[in-house]
């Protein structure tokens, strides 16, 4: 199955797998667009490979997305987009978690819990961060967080999907910038907690 992930995207990962070639980047990006120029994302709360902390997942109430800071892309750059994917979901796309556009195209930051200027549909028809919520049991989820650089501003207005992204993305890509959190929910945890678990 890891024949469909390109050599130069399994790179960017710890631990690669095959749902990582179905990625936004994967899609649209190439070896020589990665960290073009320097251009990196990075995380307050979390480092690349590392785990989320509960604060910005579903097994916290008042959840919110996490901080995120970029550098400057690569020149020419006129928009930045956000896409946020986890590629281990059971389901034949990667499960789309938060897609932000709209950013100016230079060095910036999200603030921890801050509304983006445009945000799009995630997987469940919400414009929103969707908190990451793997099933109980599964072996640790990567969430990717994916900034892509544009050569051009997109039009397209908030509440749009992601395949209408990805069509208007497509071929003005100037550089891209990968940070990955990873997330497992734990037995037993508050969140999981229901009367078929207690009668176990």
């Amino acid at each position: 199955m890891l024949e469909n992930v390109p050599a130069w995207l399994g790179k960017a990962f710890r631990n690669v797998r095959a749902g990582h070639g179905k990625l936004m980047v994967a899609k649209l990006g190439d070896e020589a667009l990665v960290g073009k120029s320097g251009f990196e994302l990075k995380s307050a709360a979390f480092r690349n490979g590392e785990e989320l902390d509960p604060s910005f997942t579903a097994d916290e109430e008042d959840a919110v997305a996490p901080p995120l800071e970029w550098s400057a892309p690569p020149s020419g750059t006129q928009e930045l987009v956000l896409v946020v994917e986890d590629p281990d979901a059971p389901a034949p796309e990667p499960f789309c978690h938060w897609l932000v556009w709209g950013l100016p195209g230079q060095k910036g930051q999200l603030l921890e819990g801050e509304v983006p200027p445009r945000v799009g549909k995630n997987s469940f028809g919400n414009s929103e961060w969707l908190l990451p919520d793997p099933p109980t049991g599964h072996e640790p989820h990567d969430y990717v967080f994916q900034l892509f650089a544009l050569d051009l501003p997109l039009v397209q207005m908030p509440g749009a999907s992601r395949e209408e992204l990805e069509g208007a993305m497509r071929d003005h890509v100037l550089g891209v910038a990968i940070l990955t959190g990873t997330y497992a929910r734990e037995e037993g945890g508050d969140y999981d907690w229901n009367d078929e678990d207690e009668a176990e």
